[in-house]
């Protein structure tokens, strides 16, 4: 076993365990859980300091200090402690957060969530060498030095489209948000579609308030048969209105394969009708299910989808400060090729600083969802 598999394995058994068991002694009262931590908050009590930037005023900046809190009680035998900073969501506020960490000897920053506020951290912690691992999925934010744990749409794509084109199909139209997500995964379909012989035979774009969705829809279906699938990647508040433009223009029902994306892995998608048959990727849902439990046991309440990035952000820095020698964080470190496994799954940073992830391939099914084909566990696996 090489040494950087060796990571990543410590990693995996890491994650492996904290899906399983949970420290009952260390959980607050659900009163205290309740109540949004003070700017300074340190949570766990090791010797390496790391640093956790968030919009701490915000429901969301909330659940990912709740998480990290999670993985620190999951794992106290991991040698952190977590200073909780708050960055406003800002530029400006990430910018002094990591100023006070450093000067606290934090030798990572998990966190911001924002780009801006990651582009403000980063303007700080790169002259320091100190390691960033953000939230943002904005992949401009990213670089050497900068890494991101998100869930980037530019993998989506790539994960369904090229299933897609080992299904056989050839011909694809798209009906996209007329918006920065839009133009991000059009891209991206551009150049994977090419790259796997798949024609792109029309895209259409549908305003904000989705006042145009039908008539973009129609002019979907007028190619008739000489589209076989139809990539739509929004989902979430936006799903009843597709379905809705996708049946009354005859666009569902199995008349081509429908292609979402990670926002399908929503229960207002495969509840509805119009999605029956459709493909999706997402991570291997059995890890964030047992973190979701542990979440709403602990907390009283459902975490967000994202907000597993702040506990595998948590995990990581734990596991590799327990297995992965004197510099845990250093580039050869994060960027092992092999990958880790947390609870999203298989996952590794790449030296530009965007992540890959072993992604499944899910079906919507009669209302419920099937694995088409499963998630990695390995990197070898998923060439």
């Amino acid at each position: 076993m090489t040494r950087r598999t060796a990571f990543g394995v410590a990693f995996a058994g890491l994650a492996a365990a904290c899906t399983t068991t949970t420290n009952q002694a260390t959980q607050p009262t659900p009163a205290a859980s309740a109540t949004a931590g003070p700017p300074e908050e340190v949570l766990g009590t090791g010797t390496v300091p790391i640093a956790l930037l968030l919009p701490l005023a915000s429901p969301l900046g909330q659940s990912f200090r709740n998480a990290a809190a999670l993985a620190v009680a999951d794992f106290p035998q991991g040698n952190i402690r977590i200073l909780v900073k708050d960055d406003g969501g800002s530029d400006a506020g990430a910018r002094n957060a990591v100023q006070q960490a450093i000067g606290q000897g934090a030798q990572l920053i998990l966190g911001p969530i924002f780009s801006a506020a990651v582009s403000g951290a980063a303007s700080v912690a790169r002259p320091a060498n100190v390691p960033i691992i953000g939230f943002s999925t904005d992949v401009s934010v990213a670089g050497p030095g900068v890494y991101l744990l998100s869930f980037l749409p530019q993998q989506d794509v790539e994960r369904i489209v090229t299933y897609a084109g080992s299904q056989g199909k050839r011909s694809m139209s798209a009906l996209l948000p007329d918006s920065a997500y839009g133009l991000v995964v059009e891209a991206a379909l551009r150049e994977i579609a090419g790259r796997s012989g798949i024609r792109l035979l029309s895209v259409e774009r549908y305003a904000a308030n989705r006042s145009d969705l039908a008539q973009k829809a129609q002019s979907i279906a007028s190619f008739g048969s000489q589209i076989d699938s139809l990539f739509v990647p929004e989902g979430g508040d936006a799903a009843a209105a597709i379905g809705t433009a996708l049946s009354q223009s005859g666009l569902s029902g199995g008349r081509v394969q429908l292609l979402g994306s990670g926002q399908w892995d929503d229960p207002r998608v495969s509840s509805n009708p119009a999605f029956n048959g459709g493909w999706y990727p997402a991570p291997d849902k059995a890890g964030f299910q047992a973190f979701a439990s542990r979440y709403n046991a602990r907390y009283g309440a459902a975490p967000p989808r994202t907000a597993s990035l702040a506990y595998d952000g948590a995990t990581l820095a734990a596991g590799l400060v327990r297995s992965a020698g004197p510099q845990p964080f250093s580039e050869a470190v994060l960027t092992n090729r092999d990958g880790f496994i947390g609870v999203d799954g298989l996952f590794r940073f790449e030296p530009n600083g965007q992540n890959r992830r072993g992604l499944a391939v899910y079906e919507i099914s009669g209302g419920t969802v099937q694995i088409r084909v499963p998630a990695p566990r390995s990197f070898a696996a998923a060439s």
